[in-house]
């Protein structure tokens, strides 16, 4: 079965002001962009497919995830991946070790082949043994997809992951990012406020309206 991410009939209100209004169907490999100003609902959208939705939220709607209606599950079972603007590597840990701590529990020697096999891929070979702090921003931001990839996430949210990378790493980074979520088939909806992370992107784009209150 193709991988899907449904959003079925969503309302999302903050108090009682309707924020936005959205049905949609990614499938696995697609990018839905989705584009707006501060305050039109771009974060909490994302805070809702997550199951992080604030109080001061709330929301009407189902969201479905490879044919399962995920909206009553708890945010850790429901397998949805969210990279940052910021890689938010762990400090503390080395680079295999900030990968490893989202994988799924398994044998300690496969998946330190997992992490060296997938470490090369993204040229970045030889370092698992690195502390994070040491490594460049695009390195970073490699680290921070393969800890997202090797969680082995069924859907992969984009909350705003370029913006801090200068414009020819911006593109690089870019273009790994998307040729990744398309080798793993992954339903992909990213936040933007730039132009060309939405064309690069290559699918459908949805842009928000604030609301005055």
């Amino acid at each position: 079965m193709q991988s899907s991410l449904l959003i079925k009939d969503l309302q999302l209100f903050r108090q009682n002001q309707l924020l936005l209004n959205i049905n949609e169907h990614v499938n696995g490999g697609d990018i839905l962009t989705i584009m707006g100003p501060s305050g039109s609902g771009k974060s909490s959208l994302l805070n809702w497919l997550t199951g992080a939705l604030p109080s001061s939220f709330h929301a009407e709607g189902e969201v479905w995830l490879n044919g399962k209606d995920i909206t009553p599950m708890p945010a850790h079972l429901r397998h949805i991946g969210v990279l940052y603007q910021d890689p938010l590597l762990f400090s503390h840990l080395s680079v295999a070790g900030n990968i490893a701590f989202a994988m799924p529990a398994g044998n300690k020697k496969q998946r330190l082949e997992k992490i060296d096999d997938a470490l090369e891929q993204l040229g970045l070979k030889g370092l698992a043994n690195q502390h994070p702090d040491n490594l460049s921003g695009g390195q970073q931001a490699r680290v921070a997809l393969l800890r997202v990839l090797l969680s082995e996430p069924k859907a992969i949210l984009l909350d705003e992951p370029f913006s801090k990378l200068d414009s020819q790493l911006r593109e690089d980074t870019r273009q790994l990012v998307f040729k990744q979520i398309r080798h793993h088939q992954l339903p992909a909806i990213m936040v933007t406020h730039d132009h060309s992370d939405a064309e690069a992107a290559d699918g459908k784009i949805i842009t928000l309206t604030k609301h005055s209150r």
